[in-house]
């Protein structure tokens, strides 16, 4: 698939950042469409014959077009990376371990505790005002997340042990949304993400998925 144009759709997102990370991390070469949700931008005709969901981030990659951020931080990882860059594992057992903390975080962290909490903060006027709702959310974060610092806990380095992996990039673009919404990490996270944010292709991503 090197013979050919990528593109990534959508920037400013904790959710964008995750294909430009991944992108970035196995080297590879793409051109960026720096649209954002909610501006219009992902309602026109043009995108819209991208993903007709209407959501960022989008990959084309010559004829495939993937619209969630996880298939695309996996696909950059399986189609362009290398044993020093790839960044999901390829044994069956810990290949299934990775799956299991990229659905955990995206499903109990982001979708169901910390995007609730986004609806009722910035989009309320979609969504309405609902302090329980958010309350529930903060508290049931809480209690989810305790389990990644008592994993991180132990002296290892990253999710999957010492080695970094795209389940990272989910679990730091997901703290990312926590720290916007002022949630308290404990200082295993907090040293957690000083430490993969201070990957070279971390910095590089942070500035093509900012807004200028």
């Amino acid at each position: 698939m090197s013979g050919h144009t990528r593109t990534i759709w959508g920037i400013g997102t904790s959710r964008t950042i995750r294909a430009h990370w991944a992108a970035r991390e196995v080297g590879v070469d793409y051109e960026t469409r720096p649209i954002r949700p909610r501006t219009g931008e992902t309602e026109t005709a043009e995108f819209l014959a991208v993903n007709p969901r209407g959501k960022v981030p989008a990959l084309v990659d010559g004829d495939l077009v993937l619209t969630e951020s996880m298939a695309i931080l996996n696909h950059f990882a399986t189609a362009y990376g290398d044993p020093a860059t790839g960044l999901v594992p390829t044994a069956p057992a810990e290949r299934a371990v990775y799956d299991e903390w990229c659905f955990f975080i995206a499903m109990e962290l982001d979708a169901t505790t910390l995007y609730v909490m986004r609806r009722h903060y910035d989009l309320t006027q979609i969504y309405g005002e609902a302090p329980v709702a958010v309350r529930v959310a903060r508290e049931y974060f809480a209690r989810q997340i305790a389990s990644v610092i008592a994993h991180l806990g132990d002296g290892r380095s990253h999710l999957m042990g010492d080695r970094f992996t795209g389940a990272d990039i989910a679990l730091a673009s997901t703290l990312g949304i926590a720290e916007r919404y002022e949630v308290r990490l404990d200082d295993v996270l907090v040293d957690y993400l000083a430490r993969v944010r201070a990957r070279p292709a971390f910095q590089a991503a942070l500035a093509v998925n900012t807004p200028g």
